[in-house]
């Protein structure tokens, strides 16, 4: 099947840690991605499998490489930092061809006094001004492609360099020279949370100069910026200048981050998304269902089927907002928009919409535009009849053969609580006065 076969792979000497590899043809590089273990992520793009574990883009990809190369580092998140920075960089086919990049997440540093470091959407940001609402940007990284890894990062991140992110600095501080003989050891402003649990610095209550501040932000960067040999020199040498004028607080502040640095611990990023999925002994299906009276009052749901048995706990319900009156793939789009937003929700094995080859179109374009190559999801339909009865299932036949029963289980498990949502919402709007109901 492919250019490239498994017994190759030996002759890469794929080491069992984390980094970053990438897949190309001719030296030209298709896709990048990170792993926990370069060896076994890689070696499972050439399982027998594969069509049926990964989807079609994947086979498209592996199918057209020839050679495979790495970069190790020493974590999963340094990976993950990596990962982004190269994707920015090479612009791989398979990373970004027909996908909506500007959804992504990127993490900006603020340009202020005590800057800022926040997750903000691609989408949000203004390149040409560096702006994104009402907030000046000095540096941005990304997109990263997960927005649930990227958030894990940033709490790994933070406990070793803590930032200012939404607290406001004091009106008086401590480096305004006409207050600083005065308040040099007293708090002048209110701990915010982050603060209280050791992830703000103390900008909030005026504990730290910009000066002071500035300098945290230019390790946060370096980290950022794949420099952790220089970032680690550079506080081994703030250690020492401490520690020599017998600062010896300060000195094991340092301390305790060199440390951190050298290791890291990043278990919370261990879990790949696309291993999660693929694992035989789980199969999760998520069925999608819109319902309406006449273009009215327009529902939609999300019924769950895992290991062929309903997961009611996962069910999930959506008022229709944007979608135009009567349009059934207008409200199949944003619910289904709405449901890839939540990226803490495990991702499905498989998506199932109820109706033909529209629905069928329309749901697989929305998931090809949003997910990454890794997170493809086969989706099929369940066409009915006049009579509304299951006429037949449209799709891949690789992801609906020997799955049939239960696909139409989650059709009509999905269409018997759209009906019960829209039956409730319906009399709930027929009892309640018009200037009430919301």
């Amino acid at each position: 099947m492919n250019h490239m076969k498994s017994q190759e792979l030996n002759k890469f000497k794929l080491p069992d840690t984390p980094g970053v590899y990438l897949f190309k043809k001719s030296g030209k590089v298709l896709y990048v991605g990170k792993a926990g273990s370069l060896r076994d992520r890689v070696r499972s793009y050439f399982s027998a499998d594969l069509i049926e574990t990964r989807g079609p883009r994947i086979v498209d990809m592996v199918t057209k490489a020839n050679g495979v190369s790495f970069r190790q580092t020493d974590s999963v998140l340094e990976a993950l930092l990596l990962e982004a920075e190269l994707i920015k960089k090479l612009k791989p086919f398979y990373n970004t061809e027909g996908k909506d990049d500007k959804s992504f997440n990127c993490v900006a540093i603020t340009d202020e006094d005590f800057p800022r470091v926040i997750i903000i959407r691609q989408k949000d940001i203004d390149f040409s001004k560096l702006t994104t609402s009402n907030l000046q940007l000095k540096t941005i990284y990304g997109p990263f492609p997960h927005g649930a890894e990227l958030r894990e990062a940033l709490k790994i991140i933070r406990r070793i360099f803590p930032y200012r992110d939404t607290c406001s600095p004091p009106n008086i501080r401590l480096n305004d020279s006409l207050y600083a003989d005065v308040l040099e050891n007293i708090r002048i402003g209110k701990p915010c949370f982050n603060r209280q649990i050791g992830l703000c610095p103390g900008v909030c209550t005026g504990e730290l100069s910009k000066k002071e501040y500035a300098r945290t932000i230019k390790w946060l960067t370096m980290f950022f910026e794949g420099k952790k040999p220089g970032l680690i020199k550079t506080l081994d040498q703030e250690m020492k200048r401490f520690a020599k004028t017998e600062a010896f607080e300060q000195a094991g502040e340092i301390k305790r981050r060199i440390f951190a640095l050298k290791h890291i611990k990043d278990v919370s990023l261990l879990k790949e998304r696309t291993f999660e999925k693929t694992k035989p002994a789980f199969f999760r299906m998520e069925a999608f269902d819109i319902s309406h009276t006449a273009g009215r009052e327009t529902v939609g749901v999300m019924a769950v089927i895992e290991n062929g048995a309903p997961n009611k706990n996962d069910y999930r319900l959506f008022n229709i907002k944007t979608a135009s009156s009567g349009s059934d793939t207008g409200a199949l789009k944003e619910i289904l928009e709405r449901r890839l937003r939540h990226e803490e929700w495990r991702l499905p094995n498989l998506i199932v919409v109820d109706g033909g080859k529209q629905q069928l179109s329309v749901a697989r374009a929305l998931i090809k535009k949003t997910l990454t190559l890794s997170d493809d999801i086969p989706v099929v339909s369940v066409l009915k009849n006049k009579y509304h009865k299951p006429k037949e299932i449209l799709g891949n036949r690789d992801f609906i053969k020997g799955k049939e029963k239960e696909i139409l289980l989650a059709n009509a498990m999905a269409h018997r609580f759209a009906i019960s949502f829209h039956r409730f919402k319906r009399q709930k709007n027929f009892q309640t006065p018009p200037h009430l109901n919301s």
